[in-house]
Protein backbone atom coordinates (compact mmCIF):
# COMPACT_ATOMS: atom_id res chain seq x y z
CA UNK A 1 0.00 0.00 0.00
CA UNK A 2 1.16 3.53 -0.73
CA UNK A 3 0.21 6.92 0.65
CA UNK A 4 0.60 10.03 -1.50
CA UNK A 5 0.25 13.60 -0.26
CA UNK A 6 1.26 16.07 -3.00
CA UNK A 7 0.71 19.83 -2.95
CA UNK A 8 -0.68 21.45 -6.08
CA UNK A 9 0.53 25.03 -6.61
CA UNK A 10 -2.03 26.74 -8.87
CA UNK A 11 -2.39 30.37 -9.94
CA UNK A 12 -5.80 30.68 -11.61
CA UNK A 13 -8.97 28.74 -12.45
CA UNK A 14 -7.39 27.13 -15.50
CA UNK A 15 -4.39 25.74 -13.63
CA UNK A 16 -6.70 24.68 -10.78
CA UNK A 17 -8.89 22.65 -13.11
CA UNK A 18 -5.90 21.28 -15.03
CA UNK A 19 -4.33 20.10 -11.77
CA UNK A 20 -7.42 18.60 -10.13
CA UNK A 21 -9.86 17.24 -12.71
CA UNK A 22 -7.46 14.66 -14.24
CA UNK A 23 -6.69 13.44 -10.69
CA UNK A 24 -10.43 12.86 -10.14
CA UNK A 25 -11.13 11.34 -13.57
CA UNK A 26 -8.20 8.93 -13.26
CA UNK A 27 -9.49 7.80 -9.88
CA UNK A 28 -13.01 7.25 -11.19
CA UNK A 29 -11.64 5.34 -14.20
CA UNK A 30 -9.90 3.01 -11.72
CA UNK A 31 -13.14 2.60 -9.72
CA UNK A 32 -11.61 4.47 -6.79
CA UNK A 33 -13.90 6.42 -4.44
CA UNK A 34 -13.21 10.16 -4.71
CA UNK A 35 -14.00 12.99 -2.29
CA UNK A 36 -13.44 16.70 -2.93
CA UNK A 37 -13.12 18.88 0.18
CA UNK A 38 -12.44 22.45 -0.95
CA UNK A 39 -13.78 25.90 -0.02
CA UNK A 40 -16.47 28.11 -1.48
CA UNK A 41 -16.22 28.92 -5.15
CA UNK A 42 -13.71 26.14 -5.83
CA UNK A 43 -16.30 23.55 -4.81
CA UNK A 44 -18.72 24.95 -7.41
CA UNK A 45 -15.93 25.25 -9.97
CA UNK A 46 -15.03 21.57 -9.69
CA UNK A 47 -18.63 20.41 -9.58
CA UNK A 48 -19.25 22.23 -12.86
CA UNK A 49 -15.97 21.11 -14.43
CA UNK A 50 -16.71 17.46 -13.69
CA UNK A 51 -20.15 17.79 -15.28
CA UNK A 52 -21.51 14.28 -15.93
CA UNK A 53 -19.10 12.69 -13.42
CA UNK A 54 -20.13 14.87 -10.46
CA UNK A 55 -22.70 12.37 -9.16
CA UNK A 56 -19.88 9.86 -8.64
CA UNK A 57 -17.95 12.19 -6.32
CA UNK A 58 -18.50 13.09 -2.65
CA UNK A 59 -18.35 16.88 -2.25
CA UNK A 60 -17.44 18.41 1.12
CA UNK A 61 -17.58 22.14 1.82
CA UNK A 62 -14.26 22.89 3.50
CA UNK A 63 -15.49 26.24 4.84
CA UNK A 64 -17.87 24.19 7.00
CA UNK A 65 -16.04 20.92 7.68
CA UNK A 66 -12.64 22.62 7.81
CA UNK A 67 -13.69 25.75 9.67
CA UNK A 68 -11.75 24.19 12.53
CA UNK A 69 -8.80 22.36 10.90
CA UNK A 70 -8.93 19.84 13.75
CA UNK A 71 -12.10 18.38 12.19
CA UNK A 72 -10.57 17.60 8.81
CA UNK A 73 -8.59 14.43 9.51
CA UNK A 74 -11.52 12.70 11.26
CA UNK A 75 -13.79 13.63 8.33
CA UNK A 76 -11.35 12.36 5.70
CA UNK A 77 -10.62 9.29 7.77
CA UNK A 78 -14.34 8.51 7.96
CA UNK A 79 -14.63 8.75 4.17
CA UNK A 80 -11.58 6.55 3.60
CA UNK A 81 -12.71 3.98 6.17
CA UNK A 82 -16.05 3.51 4.40
CA UNK A 83 -14.28 2.08 1.35
CA UNK A 84 -12.00 -0.82 0.57
CA UNK A 85 -8.96 -0.40 -1.64
CA UNK A 86 -7.47 2.80 -3.01
CA UNK A 87 -9.16 6.13 -2.29
CA UNK A 88 -8.56 9.64 -3.68
CA UNK A 89 -9.23 12.94 -1.95
CA UNK A 90 -8.72 16.56 -2.88
CA UNK A 91 -8.30 18.58 0.33
CA UNK A 92 -7.80 22.37 0.37
CA UNK A 93 -7.54 23.49 4.01
CA UNK A 94 -5.71 26.78 3.33
CA UNK A 95 -7.20 29.73 1.49
CA UNK A 96 -6.67 33.48 1.55
CA UNK A 97 -9.52 34.12 4.02
CA UNK A 98 -7.72 32.20 6.76
CA UNK A 99 -6.69 34.52 9.59
CA UNK A 100 -3.34 34.67 11.34
CA UNK A 101 -4.98 33.00 14.35
CA UNK A 102 -6.37 30.15 12.24
CA UNK A 103 -3.36 29.50 10.02
CA UNK A 104 -1.06 27.69 12.53
CA UNK A 105 -3.82 25.11 13.00
CA UNK A 106 -3.94 24.66 9.21
CA UNK A 107 -0.19 24.08 8.96
CA UNK A 108 -0.38 21.63 11.86
CA UNK A 109 -3.20 19.76 10.13
CA UNK A 110 -1.21 19.40 6.91
CA UNK A 111 1.77 18.07 8.84
CA UNK A 112 -0.37 15.59 10.77
CA UNK A 113 -1.94 14.19 7.59
CA UNK A 114 1.41 12.45 6.99
CA UNK A 115 1.07 10.63 10.33
CA UNK A 116 -2.66 9.96 10.23
CA UNK A 117 -2.68 8.19 6.85
CA UNK A 118 0.78 6.65 6.67
CA UNK A 119 0.58 3.18 5.15
CA UNK A 120 -2.91 3.71 3.72
CA UNK A 121 -3.71 3.17 0.04
CA UNK A 122 -4.75 6.78 -0.24
CA UNK A 123 -3.88 9.85 -2.31
CA UNK A 124 -4.62 13.31 -0.89
CA UNK A 125 -4.01 16.20 -3.30
CA UNK A 126 -3.80 19.60 -1.58
CA UNK A 127 -4.22 22.72 -3.77
CA UNK A 128 -2.49 26.01 -2.82
CA UNK A 129 -3.28 29.30 -4.57
CA UNK A 130 0.14 30.85 -5.22
CA UNK A 131 -1.50 34.08 -6.46
CA UNK A 132 -2.98 34.90 -3.05
CA UNK A 133 -1.12 32.94 -0.37
CA UNK A 134 2.02 34.29 1.27
CA UNK A 135 5.57 33.06 0.74
CA UNK A 136 5.60 31.69 4.31
CA UNK A 137 2.45 29.64 3.70
CA UNK A 138 3.89 28.16 0.50
CA UNK A 139 7.15 27.42 2.30
CA UNK A 140 5.18 25.51 4.95
CA UNK A 141 3.42 23.58 2.17
CA UNK A 142 6.81 22.38 0.98
CA UNK A 143 7.59 21.21 4.52
CA UNK A 144 4.33 19.27 4.88
CA UNK A 145 4.11 17.69 1.40
CA UNK A 146 6.75 15.31 0.00
CA UNK A 147 5.90 16.24 -3.60
CA UNK A 148 4.99 19.58 -5.17
CA UNK A 149 3.12 19.92 -8.47
CA UNK A 150 3.50 23.28 -10.19
CA UNK A 151 3.70 24.75 -13.71
CA UNK A 152 6.94 22.88 -14.34
CA UNK A 153 5.52 19.48 -13.33
CA UNK A 154 6.07 17.14 -10.38
CA UNK A 155 9.12 17.58 -8.15
CA UNK A 156 10.15 16.22 -4.76
CA UNK A 157 10.18 18.80 -1.98
CA UNK A 158 13.68 19.33 -0.66
CA UNK A 159 12.20 20.88 2.49
CA UNK A 160 9.79 18.10 3.49
CA UNK A 161 9.93 17.79 7.28
CA UNK A 162 6.45 17.51 8.86
CA UNK A 163 7.82 16.78 12.34
CA UNK A 164 9.46 20.19 12.40
CA UNK A 165 6.11 21.85 11.58
CA UNK A 166 4.37 19.89 14.36
CA UNK A 167 6.90 21.03 16.93
CA UNK A 168 6.77 24.63 15.71
CA UNK A 169 2.97 24.74 15.78
CA UNK A 170 2.82 23.23 19.27
CA UNK A 171 5.47 25.65 20.53
CA UNK A 172 3.67 28.84 19.53
CA UNK A 173 2.64 30.69 22.71
CA UNK A 174 -1.05 31.09 23.47
CA UNK A 175 -1.58 34.18 25.58
CA UNK A 176 -4.56 35.38 27.58
CA UNK A 177 -5.56 39.00 28.18
CA UNK A 178 -5.29 40.48 31.67
CA UNK A 179 -9.06 40.99 31.87
CA UNK A 180 -9.95 37.35 31.11
CA UNK A 181 -12.38 35.81 33.59
CA UNK A 182 -10.75 32.80 35.24
CA UNK A 183 -11.44 29.95 37.60
CA UNK A 184 -9.31 27.13 39.03
CA UNK A 185 -10.50 23.58 38.55
CA UNK A 186 -9.80 20.40 40.49
CA UNK A 187 -11.21 16.91 40.61
CA UNK A 188 -14.95 16.80 41.28
CA UNK A 189 -15.57 20.38 40.15
CA UNK A 190 -16.91 19.72 36.66
CA UNK A 191 -20.49 20.77 37.43
CA UNK A 192 -19.17 24.14 38.59
CA UNK A 193 -17.03 24.44 35.45
CA UNK A 194 -20.02 23.79 33.22
CA UNK A 195 -22.03 26.43 35.07
CA UNK A 196 -19.13 28.90 34.80
CA UNK A 197 -18.79 28.27 31.06
CA UNK A 198 -22.53 28.59 30.47
CA UNK A 199 -22.68 31.89 32.37
CA UNK A 200 -19.75 33.36 30.43
CA UNK A 201 -21.22 32.26 27.10
CA UNK A 202 -24.51 33.98 27.88
CA UNK A 203 -22.80 37.11 29.20
CA UNK A 204 -20.62 37.50 26.12
CA UNK A 205 -23.51 36.98 23.70
CA UNK A 206 -22.98 33.53 22.24
CA UNK A 207 -26.09 32.44 20.35
CA UNK A 208 -28.45 30.35 22.53
CA UNK A 209 -28.08 27.34 20.23
CA UNK A 210 -24.32 27.32 20.89
CA UNK A 211 -24.24 28.01 24.63
CA UNK A 212 -24.52 24.34 25.57
CA UNK A 213 -21.91 23.39 22.95
CA UNK A 214 -19.48 25.88 24.52
CA UNK A 215 -20.22 24.62 28.03
CA UNK A 216 -19.71 21.00 26.94
CA UNK A 217 -16.42 21.77 25.17
CA UNK A 218 -15.03 23.66 28.16
CA UNK A 219 -16.10 20.88 30.53
CA UNK A 220 -14.42 18.24 28.35
CA UNK A 221 -11.20 20.27 28.25
CA UNK A 222 -11.24 20.77 32.00
CA UNK A 223 -11.94 17.09 32.61
CA UNK A 224 -9.02 16.00 30.41
CA UNK A 225 -6.80 18.64 31.96
CA UNK A 226 -7.45 17.54 35.53
CA UNK A 227 -7.15 13.86 34.62
CA UNK A 228 -3.94 14.10 32.59
CA UNK A 229 -2.41 17.45 33.54
CA UNK A 230 -1.51 17.11 37.19
CA UNK A 231 -4.87 17.19 38.96
CA UNK A 232 -5.59 20.90 38.61
CA UNK A 233 -6.04 23.40 35.78
CA UNK A 234 -6.98 27.00 35.13
CA UNK A 235 -9.88 27.96 32.85
CA UNK A 236 -9.97 31.45 31.35
CA UNK A 237 -12.66 33.01 29.15
CA UNK A 238 -12.71 36.25 27.15
CA UNK A 239 -13.87 37.71 23.84
CA UNK A 240 -11.64 38.55 20.89
CA UNK A 241 -12.25 39.29 17.19
CA UNK A 242 -15.97 38.43 17.29
CA UNK A 243 -15.32 35.15 19.11
CA UNK A 244 -15.68 33.88 22.64
CA UNK A 245 -12.42 32.21 23.65
CA UNK A 246 -11.66 29.70 26.38
CA UNK A 247 -8.17 28.58 27.30
CA UNK A 248 -7.37 25.75 29.70
CA UNK A 249 -3.85 25.54 31.15
CA UNK A 250 -2.23 22.71 33.10
CA UNK A 251 1.15 21.15 33.85
CA UNK A 252 0.77 18.16 31.52
CA UNK A 253 2.36 17.41 28.16
CA UNK A 254 0.46 15.90 25.22
CA UNK A 255 2.73 13.33 23.54
CA UNK A 256 0.21 11.87 21.06
CA UNK A 257 0.34 14.31 18.12
CA UNK A 258 -2.93 12.87 16.77
CA UNK A 259 -4.87 13.34 20.01
CA UNK A 260 -8.37 14.52 19.15
CA UNK A 261 -8.10 13.39 15.52
CA UNK A 262 -8.07 9.60 15.74
CA UNK A 263 -11.34 7.60 15.69
CA UNK A 264 -12.14 5.80 18.93
CA UNK A 265 -13.45 2.23 18.91
CA UNK A 266 -16.95 1.86 20.32
CA UNK A 267 -15.66 -0.42 23.09
CA UNK A 268 -12.92 1.95 24.26
CA UNK A 269 -13.84 3.61 27.57
CA UNK A 270 -12.29 7.03 26.81
CA UNK A 271 -10.43 9.11 24.28
CA UNK A 272 -13.42 11.00 22.93
CA UNK A 273 -13.00 14.31 24.77
CA UNK A 274 -10.72 16.13 22.33
CA UNK A 275 -12.56 14.60 19.36
CA UNK A 276 -15.74 16.14 20.69
CA UNK A 277 -14.06 19.50 21.35
CA UNK A 278 -12.78 19.59 17.76
CA UNK A 279 -16.26 18.79 16.50
CA UNK A 280 -17.93 21.55 18.52
CA UNK A 281 -15.47 24.45 18.33
CA UNK A 282 -14.84 26.81 15.42
CA UNK A 283 -11.11 26.70 16.12
CA UNK A 284 -8.83 24.72 18.44
CA UNK A 285 -5.21 25.69 19.07
CA UNK A 286 -2.78 23.77 21.28
CA UNK A 287 0.51 24.69 22.88
CA UNK A 288 2.19 21.73 24.53
CA UNK A 289 5.76 21.52 25.80
CA UNK A 290 7.55 19.75 28.63
CA UNK A 291 6.59 22.65 30.94
CA UNK A 292 2.84 22.48 30.38
CA UNK A 293 -0.10 22.54 28.00
CA UNK A 294 -2.58 25.20 26.95
CA UNK A 295 -5.60 24.39 24.77
CA UNK A 296 -7.57 27.28 23.35
CA UNK A 297 -11.02 26.99 21.77
CA UNK A 298 -12.93 29.66 19.90
CA UNK A 299 -16.64 29.88 19.19
CA UNK A 300 -17.82 32.50 16.69
CA UNK A 301 -20.23 35.10 18.00
CA UNK A 302 -21.22 35.76 14.38
CA UNK A 303 -21.05 33.72 11.19
CA UNK A 304 -17.58 34.27 9.71
CA UNK A 305 -17.75 31.48 7.15
CA UNK A 306 -15.43 32.07 4.18
CA UNK A 307 -16.59 32.00 0.56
Amino acid sequence: MTFAHPALFYSDEESYIDGTVPFVVEGLANAEPVAIAVPGTNLTLLRDALSGFAHLVTFIDMTDTGRNPGRIIPELRAFADRHRGAVRIISEPVWNHRTDVEYPACALHEALVNYAFSGRDLSILCPYDISSLSHDVLADAEKTHPVVIDASGHRPSDHFHPARVVVAAHSLPLSTPADAVSTSVGAGAMAAVRTFAREQAVKFGLTPARVEDFALAVTELATNSVRHGGGESTVRVWTESESIVCQVNDNGHITDVLAGRTPVHANDPGGRGLLLVNRLADLVRTQTTSSGTAIQVRFDLENKKAT
